[in-house]
């Protein structure tokens, strides 16, 4: 009897020994798969630990695809990045639908800045617009939760959501006033690009963001300005929050002069380049960039200021200098991370400082008029005069031209 306890102690002994070596040889596994380096193995199990011992002795039953949802949305979270984020599948497929240029939702587009959502544009004949929504203000709540407990994704996927469906937000207005409304969400279509002829032969194209369809809708907008006998070309920026660098190159190639566009560099120092092809600009340009203007806006008016192909007017950009990319996951899911950062042809990052307009300009909360465009005709209507395409360079090398 003894000698079968021993051996059975044996038996446990060595079975134990067999799962803990394969136990590490399965993470070890793991770590060759993920190129994980011994240096990193600890902390590998002890991420793996801490699942099993969730899974085993949490007093309810857990849902693993929620637990490694968190875990992932933790690990993103903690780099401290704004611009990178996990997207549960709900978020990826709004994300999706945004860059597409179609989804349901209110129609705002929204800037975080300082755990802040503000109110950056209302797109006309939509929910928020009907509602009474204007560009300034401040979303403080969404369905009774305050928005600072938020991811700004997480604030973007509680405001969008089926036709028909209802969202309540409590807003603060530029004036301090708060006010609740009761927002039925439809269909919104969002063509990025809209243009249209100004008085002495100026054009005017305004994108407010960068969409998969902007670089053609941009094309032909810029085409029927042509055939209208246009002189010289207002492009506004303002209030674009950015988006595909691909469409931002595609805007560039039909106005910023033959070289770099944006250079990318990562963390490894590798870098690339994206090119404009066009030899010849045929007009003289005027870019209206504002604090909002961001991302692959900043991008377009930095690589038509340091090719002296535009004269830049309004208010300093946002300063977002970063590239994300997005990696479709296995659950309908996705991560957007930051990847790298982008360089003005000069070689500018202006990440986290902005793009400074060459002729500064605010626009009044109390404007009745559109200030900022005003100078802009005022501007451009000088270069046409001055048959200036590119800008002169002065003696000190200064891009910018002396009276503007």
């Amino acid at each position: 009897m003894k000698e079968n306890h021993k051996r059975f102690l044996k038996y446990v002994a060595f079975g134990c020994a067999c799962m803990a070596i394969g136990g590490v040889l399965a993470i070890g596994g793991i770590a060759c798969f993920l190129h994980i380096t011994p240096k990193e193995m600890p902390n590998l199990a002890r991420f793996l630990g801490a699942r099993v011992y969730i899974e085993k002795h949490y007093v309810d039953d857990v849902d693993d695809t929620a637990l490694m949802d968190g875990a992932i949305s933790g690990m993103v979270k903690s780099l401290g990045d704004p611009h990178s984020m996990y997207l549960p599948p709900k978020l990826y497929q709004a994300f999706e639908e945004q860059t597409n240029g179609e989804f349901d939702g209110i129609g705002i587009v929204m800037g975080f800045k300082d755990d802040k959502i503000i109110v950056l544009k209302v797109i006309e004949d939509t929910p928020a617009a009907k509602a009474g929504i204007t560009a300034g203000d401040a979303i403080l709540s969404i369905d009774g939760q305050d928005v600072s407990e938020l991811q700004p994704d997480e604030a973007a996927e509680h405001i969008r959501g089926k036709k028909g469906t209802v969202v309540k937000l409590m807003i603060r207005h530029k004036d301090g006033s708060e006010e609740e409304y009761s927002v039925t969400r439809d269909a919104i279509h969002t063509p990025s690009v809209a243009g249209r002829m100004l008085p002495d032969g100026m054009g005017y194209i305004r994108i407010g963001n960068f969409a998969e369809k902007t670089g053609e809708e941009f094309k032909k907008e810029y085409e029927e300005l042509e055939a209208q006998g246009m002189k010289g070309l207002i492009l506004d920026l303002r209030e674009n929050p950015g988006g595909l660098v691909k469409s931002c190159v595609d805007v560039a190639s039909n106005i910023v002069p033959k070289g770099t566009v944006v250079t990318v560099k990562n963390r490894n120092g590798d870098i690339k380049e994206y090119d404009s092809p066009l030899e010849n600009p045929k007009y003289p340009i005027v870019v209206l960039i504002d604090g909002n203007s961001a991302s692959a806006a900043e991008i377009l008016a930095g690589a038509l200021h340091d090719t002296r192909a535009a004269t830049l007017v309004g208010e300093k950009s946002y300063g977002k200098g970063s590239v994300q990319v997005v990696l479709p996951m296995f659950e309908d899911d996705a991560m957007k991370l930051t990847i790298a950062r982008y360089y003005t042809p000069s070689g500018t990052c202006i990440d986290g400082v902005g793009i400074q307009p060459d002729v500064e300009i605010a626009l009044p909360e109390d404007a009745s008029e559109d200030v900022q465009l005003q100078k802009a005709q005022e501007v451009l209507g000088q270069k046409i005069a001055r048959g200036e395409i590119l800008l002169p360079e002065d003696d000190s090398g200064d891009e910018r031209s002396a009276d503007e």
